[in-house]
């Protein structure tokens, strides 16, 4: 896929369902497409891409089985981001949710689908009434990610899972 940010784009989101089977299988690929990127990260050794493997096969389950879901970001009709979240009930507090697994392939950056992505997720949490969202990233690795998060209003927060990878950043969006 060749995206010039210059040209006008079509950016669709799609809301992944068991039913939508061509759908599924885009986001199955972007998601190890993500797990891939993450692994070859020097500091997250410890990141377990055979999880991630069993993750992507069970879309959307792994999300929908815990109160939330995944979406699919396509430009000009090609699969080009995806993103995830879920409740995070009781590890951090009541309705919240964590959001996962923000990836949007290097061809189509600059497009700002991450922040469409990011925002979407937001604007789902806010109709479904959570109070917060959360999220862990590593800036080192993904520092443009990380200056989104922030510039959307995430701040730095207190560890709320036992993520083993090295140099998180613990981040929370109070809604």
């Amino acid at each position: 896929m060749a995206i010039s940010a210059s040209q006008s784009k079509s950016i669709e989101l799609l809301e992944i369902t068991v039913d939508s089977f061509e759908v599924l299988a885009e986001a199955k690929e972007l998601l190890v497409e993500y797990g891939q990127f993450v692994i070859s990260q020097p500091g997250v050794a410890r990141f377990c891409f055979g999880s991630l493997l069993k993750e992507a096969e069970r879309l959307p389950a792994t999300y929908l089985e815990k109160g939330g879901g995944c979406l699919l970001a396509r430009v000009d009709g090609e699969p080009a981001g995806f993103v995830a979240w879920h409740t995070l009930e009781p590890v951090a507090a009541p309705e919240t949710w964590e959001l996962k697994r923000l990836w949007v392939r290097p061809a189509a950056r600059g497009l700002g689908l991450g922040r469409t992505l990011t925002l979407a997720v937001l604007k789902r949490a806010v109709n479904a009434r959570m109070k917060a969202v959360y999220l862990d990233t590593v800036p080192e690795s993904m520092p443009s990610a990380h200056r989104l998060y922030l510039e959307l209003g995430f701040t730095p927060c207190e560890k709320y899972n036992d993520n083993p990878v090295e140099g998180l950043a613990y981040l929370v969006k109070h809604l």
